[in-house]
C-alpha cells in the first residue's frame, strides 16, 4: 500500500521537500510522476537527477495564479536545460540567464528572445555581443564600465532595453555567501554611494539604449515576504527620484528571486501566495508619491525547480567508526556541493525494499577524495542499510546539476524527466569519452 502525498493547492507549494505527487510505501516502493524510482536507477545507472515535469508546470502556475499581473521569469541558474526551457516557456514565464551558455541553451530551445533578460555582474563583452545579436528583452546594467561598452554594439537604428540593478542595502537570505542584497557584495550600483544615479544619467546620454526600469536582488532561501516589500518601497521611491530630476517615468521594477524552499520535513518555505502582498505594496507606494505602477518582474528559480528534483545515489559501503557509521555512496560533492559550500541539509530515504529494522543516524557520505565529501550528517535510515541499496534526495532540482563539477575525473550524472508514468533522458550522463574528448595535450 502506498502513501500518497498530494498536491498542493495551486497557491500553496512550498510545503515538504519532495515533489507533490510523490508516493512512498512501506514495502519501500517510490513513486515520483508516476515512475517507480528504483527502475530509474536501473534503466539509467546512478547518480541520476530525476525531475518530474509536473511538480515544475504546478509551481509556474502558483507564481501566476498568487500574481496575475506581474511577469514570472524564471532564473535559468538554478537548473537549466532545453527541456525545462520548453516548459516554462509552454507556462507562460519570462526567463532570466546569467551567462552566454545559459542563453545559447534558451535560444537553441527555441525560447523568445524578447523574454529573456540577462544578468551578470561582470558581463564579458562576449556576452555583451550576443546578447545583442540574439535582441534579448532587456539586459540588466550592473557596472558603470559596461554602459559605453553594450552602446558600442547596439546597431545603428536599434535601441537596447536596459535595467539597473541597485542595491537596496537590505540584508536577507538564509547564509552569508547567498546574500546579495547589502552594500559591499560584488552585485548591484550603491544608491547611497551615488552610483546607481550616475548609471542612470550616462544610460539616458546613449540614444542606443533605453532605461525601462529598476532591478534588485536580495539574495537566496528567503523565508518572508516582508524583505521583499521593503525592497519595493525603496525602488518605487528611486522610481519617483528618476522621474524629478529627467522627466523620465520608468515602468518596470524588477524584485529578483531568491524565495526559499523546504529541504527537509517542518522546514519553512516561502509559498508563492505569500508574496502576493508585493503588487499591493508597489500601488500603495506609487499612489502615496504620485507615480504610475510599474509592471513588476519576480524571478524565481529554486521555488520552480528545487522540490521538483529528486537525486538517486546507490550505496558503495557501511563503514563503522568509532563514533559514527558512514553510508558511502557512488555521487557526492561532485553532483551536490552544496553541503560542503553552505552546510546544507537534505533529507533521504532508502527505496527499492522493505525492511524491518528500525531506524538509526548515519553520516552519508560521497566517494570523493575529500574529506569535506559529506551529503548528511545525522541522517536516520534504516538499520540493515548495506552496499546495493539506493537512496533518495529530496529537493535537489536547483543547484545540483547547475554546480556539478568534474571533480575526480568524475562525469556528470544524467537527468530523466518524469511524466505521466513515463521516463525520458533530456541530459545524458558525461562518460569517460567526454572527459578525454576535452584533454587534447597529447
Amino acid at each position: 500500500m502506498s502513501l500518497l502525498i498530494t498536491p498542493s493547492p495551486a497557491t500553496e507549494t512550498a510545503d515538504g521537500p519532495w515533489p507533490a505527487g510523490a508516493r512512498f510505501g512501506a514495502d519501500g516502493h517510490a513513486e515520483v510522476g508516476g515512475v517507480d524510482l528504483t527502475k530509474v536507477a536501473g534503466r539509467f545507472g546512478t547518480p541520476a537527477y530525476v525531475m518530474d515535469e509536473a511538480d515544475v508546470r504546478l509551481r509556474c502556475r502558483a507564481y501566476r495564479a498568487a500574481l496575475p499581473r506581474a511577469e514570472i521569469a524564471y532564473a535559468a541558474k538554478a537548473f537549466w536545460c532545453r527541456a525545462m526551457a520548453a516548459w516554462i516557456r509552454s507556462e507562460g514565464l519570462a526567463l532570466d540567464v546569467c551567462s552566454a551558455g545559459e542563453l545559447a541553451v534558451a535560444r537553441a530551445a527555441g525560447f523568445p528572445a524578447e523574454k529573456i533578460i540577462f544578468h551578470g555582474n561582470a558581463k564579458t563583452p562576449a556576452e555583451l555581443r550576443a546578447a545583442v545579436d540574439e535582441r534579448v528583452g532587456r539586459i540588466v546594467v550592473d557596472d558603470l564600465t559596461e554602459i559605453n561598452r553594450l552602446a558600442a554594439l547596439v546597431p545603428a537604428g536599434m535601441r537596447q532595453k536596459v535595467l539597473v540593478r541597485v542595491i537596496p542595502d537590505i540584508e536577507a537570505g538564509a547564509h552569508a555567501a547567498i546574500r546579495t542584497g547589502g552594500e559591499d557584495h560584488k552585485f548591484g550600483l550603491s544608491i547611497a554611494a551615488g552610483v546607481a544615479r550616475e548609471a542612470v544619467n550616462r544610460i539616458l546620454r546613449q540614444p542606443r539604449l533605453e532605461l525601462v526600469g529598476l532591478h534588485c536582488h536580495l539574495g537566496s532561501q528567503i523565508v518572508a515576504a516582508e524583505p521583499y516589500e521593503q525592497s519595493a518601497r525603496v525602488l518605487v521611491e528611486q522610481l519617483a527620484r528618476i522621474r524629478d530630476a529627467h522627466g523620465v517615468t520608468l515602468p518596470q521594477l524588477d524584485l529578483g528571486g531568491g524565495h526559499a524552499i523546504a529541504y527537509t520535513s517542518g522546514q519553512a518555505g516561502l509559498a508563492p501566495a505569500r508574496l502576493g502582498s508585493l503588487a499591493a505594496t508597489v500601488e500603495r507606494r506609487c499612489a502615496g508619491i504620485g507615480l504610475p505602477v510599474p509592471r513588476l518582474t519576480v524571478e524565481p528559480g529554486r521555488a520552480i525547480a528545487g522540490p521538483a528534483g529528486v537525486t538517486l545515489y546507490r550505496v558503495i559501503a557501511v563503514k563503522k567508526g568509532l563514533r559514527r557509521t558512514y553510508v558511502a555512496v557512488d555521487g557526492g560533492m561532485s553532483d551536490n556541493p552544496r553541503p560542503a559550500m553552505y552546510g546544507s541539509r537534505y533529507e533521504m530515504r532508502m527505496i527499492g525494499r522493505a525492511t524491518h529494522e528500525g531506524e538509526r543516524d548515519f553520516t552519508v557520505v560521497g566517494h570523493h577524495c575529500e574529506s569535506g565529501d559529506t551529503l548528511a550528517e545525522a541522517v536516520a535510515l534504516p538499520a540493515d542499510i548495506r552496499p546495493g541499496d539506493v537512496l533518495a534526495v529530496a529537493a535537489t532540482g536547483a543547484y545540483n546539476h547547475s554546480m556539478a563539477s568534474t571533480y575526480n575525473m568524475t562525469g556528470r550524472p544524467p537527468v530523466v524527466a518524469v511524466s505521466r508514468g513515463k521516463a525520458r533522458l533530456v541530459v545524458r550522463r558525461e562518460g569517460l569519452d567526454d572527459l578525454l574528448r576535452r584533454d587534447v595535450g597529447l
